[in-house]
């Protein structure tokens, strides 16, 4: 290790040590009033710049008794002093709320919605929202007496329900040489699915009913039971009219009827032996495809997770059931 890196380690320790100690000082919630208790100014590179300058002028209007040097010094400082008030007014009374976050898949990214109100007569201009230490601010202008909206994305690393990362609101307006920030800690939850199984297998056979003895074999195309291929003079209730929208957008024509017959004889089971994995992890993407598959086809099918038993079922109800018993798993 170089004398940089060892100088850089206890730095970043410190910094992540008080990052944490801030933060913790930050009270959770999904709606933020920006006050004079929690909202922060510090001047930017660009101030800093400005104040060697000014320096540099009053030094040089003293020794040469430069009176337009005075007045130009003063001026800019002048107004420097009053972009500190109007920077700091910007962000002060605005309200911030985040929308409930939907679940997502994992993998996908987690679109964050969040609504900014501005209560008073004057338009706040140049506000920006980003993820804490992401560095990729989103930009608007909120109207007098009115509302705005940001959309922020993150993608989280892992399935389950977890929190809302802390996101960062800050201003440059109006001459960029102060930076007017606050940090918020939203109290919201999303749901994280597993990710679905790129290629799945087929569905698993489906499981005879109590009392109707073994199972008989599909006489469908398809890869369940209780769905089978199109014959004429099938009547339209029975076509599965989902899978004949996909096709007609993928390029095919197949049409699905249900297996009334064998429906009756017959129950779809999904569950982690049925995957024939050993790995957890890829035992519960394989289910979360076989969901989302059985949802598409229109199936009645139930879950099994350890304990954890799911009825059978169909539709958007059991789908969202299903999907959030294995992200919890």
């Amino acid at each position: 290790m170089n004398a940089a890196a060892a100088v850089a380690t206890p730095r970043r320790w410190l910094a992540a040590r008080w990052q944490h100690w801030w933060m913790a000082r930050v009270p959770p919630g999904d709606s933020l009033l920006l006050t004079q208790r929690n909202v922060y100014i510090l001047p930017t590179r660009s101030g800093w710049m400005l104040a060697l300058t000014l320096l540099v002028l009053l030094v040089a209007s003293i020794n040469f008794q430069l009176n337009l040097g005075y007045l130009l010094t003063f001026l800019l400082a002048g107004c420097a002093a009053v972009s500190t008030w109007t920077s700091h007014a910007t962000l002060r009374g605005l309200q911030l709320h985040l929308l409930p976050p939907q679940p997502q898949f994992l993998g996908a990214h987690v679109l964050l919605q969040v609504q900014l109100q501005n209560g008073r007569r004057s338009p706040r201009r140049g506000i920006a929202l980003a993820l804490r230490g992401s560095g990729q601010w989103a930009w608007t202008d909120v109207p007098a007496e009115g509302g705005s909206s940001l959309d922020i994305g993150f993608e989280p690393g892992r399935r389950g329900l977890q929190g809302v990362p802390p996101l960062g609101v800050q201003t440059l307006y109006p001459l960029g040489i102060f930076r007017v920030w606050a940090w918020w800690r939203p109290a919201a939850r999303v749901l994280i699915y597993p990710r679905p199984e790129p290629a799945s297998p087929p569905l698993p056979p489906g499981e005879p009913r109590a009392g109707t003895g073994a199972a008989a074999a599909s006489q469908a195309s398809s890869e369940h039971e209780g769905v089978r291929a199109y014959r004429r003079g099938d009547p339209q209730r029975l076509i599965v009219w989902k899978k004949a929208a996909q096709g007609l957008a993928s390029g095919t024509d197949t049409l699905l009827s249900r297996d009334t017959q064998s429906a009756q004889r017959s129950e779809l089971w999904l569950s982690l032996g049925s995957t024939g994995l050993a790995d957890a992890e890829a035992s519960l993407s394989r289910l979360t495809a076989w969901v989302l598959q059985a949802d598409r086809l229109g199936l009645s099918y139930g879950l099994r997770l350890g304990t954890q038993t799911i009825a059978q079922g169909s539709g958007a109800a059991q789908r969202a059931q299903c999907l959030r018993a294995l992200a919890l798993h």
